[in-house]
C-alpha cells in the first residue's frame, strides 16, 4: 500500500511540475520559485520509490538515495518558502504588519541558512551516521541511533519552519482570495501545510522516542508507515490545491492553442503569398503550434496582426467590386459574412499572380466591433472555416466577375 502511494504522489507531483514548467521561461521570480518547489518535491518523492532507490544503490555510496532525497527536499522547501515569503509578504502600509516583516526577513535569509544546512547535513551524513549497509528505509533502519537522530533533526528543521510559514500565509491569503477557485486552492494548500507540520512533529517525536526508549519493531514500522502515507497524502492535496486555481487558465490556454491550430491554413497561405509580412516564413502546422519561443496568446495576437497587414496589401491589387461580388456569391452560405471575407482573401492571393498593385488602395474591409485579440481571432477562425472550402478555381472566377463589374 505504501509503495502505491509513493509512486502515485511522485507521478502526480511530476505532472504538476511539467504543467508549471512554462513558468521557468515566461513567469516572474515568484512563479519560478513555486515551480522549483514542485520540481524539487517531485525529485524527492521519486527518490523514495523502490525503482529509483535501486538505481541509485548502484553508486558506491551507502544510503546515497537518502542524502539526495534530503537535498532535493531542502531545495524544494527553500523554493516554496521563498515563493510564499515574497508573494504574500508584501505591504504598502506605513506600518508594516509583523507577519509581513517576518516573511521578508525569512525571504532574505532562507537561502543562506539553506546553504549552511546542506553543508551541515553532508558533514553529519558522512561522519556521525553509521552506514555499514544500504537501508531499505532510512528512518526505520537507523532507529535508536544518536547520529542518525541528530542528522534527521537538522533536516526536519527546514520543513518544520516552512510548513508553519506556508500554512499561516496561505490560510491568511485564502480569506482575501478574489475567486472561488483561488480560495479553494489556497485552502487545500494551507491544509496540506498544516498536515506537513503534524508530519514533521510526528517524525521528530518518533526518532527521539526510539533513541530514548527502544520501540517495538511493530510499533516502529506502524509509525514510519503511517507517517509516510500521511506525507504522500498531503502531497496529493498540494497537487490538487495547486491545480484548481489554474483550471480557468488551462481552459483559456487550450482555446488559444486551438485557435492557432484552426487559423494556421489561412495565415500560412497569406504569408506565402505575401512574403516578408511575417517575422519568419511559415513552418509546418505542428511546428508552428508547438513552438516554445513565445506564449500561445502572443503568437495568436501576432498572427492576427500579420493577417491584418496582408489585408491592407490586398487592397492595392484587387478590384473595388470584389467584396460586393463575394457577398452576392455567398448570400446563401450558412455564415455569409465570414465567407465573403474568405473569398476576398482567396481571390486576393490569386490576384498576386496576374495583377500589379495600384497606387491608391481601395477602402479597407468593413470594421468590426472587436473588443480584444480573442474576439478578432474568433472571427478569423470563422473566416478560415469558409476559406478552406473555397478552391482556387472559384476564387479566380470571382476575381474575373469583379474585374468585369469594374470594367
Amino acid at each position: 500500500m505504501l509503495a502505491f502511494f509513493e509512486y502515485l504522489a511522485a507521478s502526480v507531483m511530476t505532472i504538476v511540475s511539467i504543467w508549471r514548467a512554462p513558468a521557468v521561461r515566461y513567469g516572474d521570480a515568484h512563479r519560478r520559485s513555486l515551480w522549483g518547489g514542485y520540481a524539487g518535491f517531485a525529485a524527492a518523492l521519486w527518490l523514495s520509490t523502490g525503482l529509483v532507490m535501486d538505481a541509485v544503490a548502484r553508486i558506491p555510496v551507502v544510503d546515497l538515495d537518502a542524502l539526495l532525497k534530503h537535498f532535493a527536499s531542502t531545495s524544494a522547501i527553500l523554493a516554496a518558502l521563498t515563493y510564499v515569503a515574497t508573494s504574500y509578504g508584501k505591504s504598502s502600509a506605513a506600518v508594516v504588519p509583523r507577519h509581513v516583516a517576518v516573511s521578508r526577513w525569512i525571504a532574505r535569509v532562507a537561502y543562506k541558512v539553506g546553504m549552511v544546512g546542506v553543508t551541515v547535513l553532508t558533514i553529519l551524513f558522512f561522519t556521525v551516521v553509521d552506514r555499514p549497509t544500504s537501508s531499505t528505509d532510512f528512518v526505520t533502519d537507523h532507529a535508536g541511533e544518536m547520529g542518525a537522530g541528530i542528522y534527521m533533526t537538522v533536516f526536519y528543521f527546514f520543513p518544520l519552519v516552512t510548513t508553519a510559514v506556508c500554512g499561516y500565509q496561505w490560510t491568511r491569503a485564502s480569506r482575501r482570495a478574489e475567486s472561488t477557485s483561488m480560495r479553494l486552492g489556497l485552502v487545500l494548500m494551507a491544509i496540506a501545510m498544516w498536515m506537513g507540520l503534524i508530519y514533521v512533529a510526528a517524525r521528530i517525536a518518533l526518532i527521539w522516542a526510539a533513541i530514548v526508549a527502544p520501540l517495538a519493531p511493530d510499533a516502529l514500522d506502524a509509525g514510519v508507515t503511517g507517517t509516510a502515507i500521511w506525507m504522500n497524502a498531503l502531497f496529493l492535496i498540494v497537487a490538487l490545491g495547486a491545480s484548481i486555481p489554474t483550471t480557468q487558465a488551462a481552459v483559456a490556454r487550450w482555446r488559444t492553442w486551438r485557435s492557432l491550430y484552426e487559423l494556421y491554413p489561412l495565415w500560412r497561405d497569406l504569408m506565402d503569398a505575401f512574403p516578408g509580412t511575417s517575422l519568419y516564413p511559415p513552418r509546418s502546422r505542428m511546428r508552428e503550434c508547438t513552438r516554445s519561443f513565445s506564449t500561445f496568446d502572443v503568437r495568436l495576437d501576432r498572427w492576427t496582426q500579420d493577417i491584418a497587414d496582408v489585408a491592407d496589401k490586398i487592397r492595392y491589387i484587387v478590384p473595388a467590386e470584389l467584396l460586393f461580388v463575394a457577398e452576392e456569391a455567398v448570400s446563401t452560405h450558412p455564415d455569409p459574412e465570414p465567407a465573403a471575407e474568405a473569398y476576398w482573401y482567396k481571390a486576393g492571393i490569386e490576384a498576386t499572380a496576374t495583377r500589379e498593385p495600384s497606387e491608391r488602395p481601395l477602402l479597407p474591409l468593413q470594421s468590426k466591433p472587436f473588443t480584444d485579440a480573442t474576439a478578432e481571432s474568433a472571427w478569423l477562425v470563422r473566416v478560415r472555416a469558409a476559406y478552406s472550402e473555397i478552391t482556387a478555381t472559384q476564387a479566380r472566377r470571382l476575381l474575373t466577375l469583379a474585374e468585369a463589374e469594374a470594367a
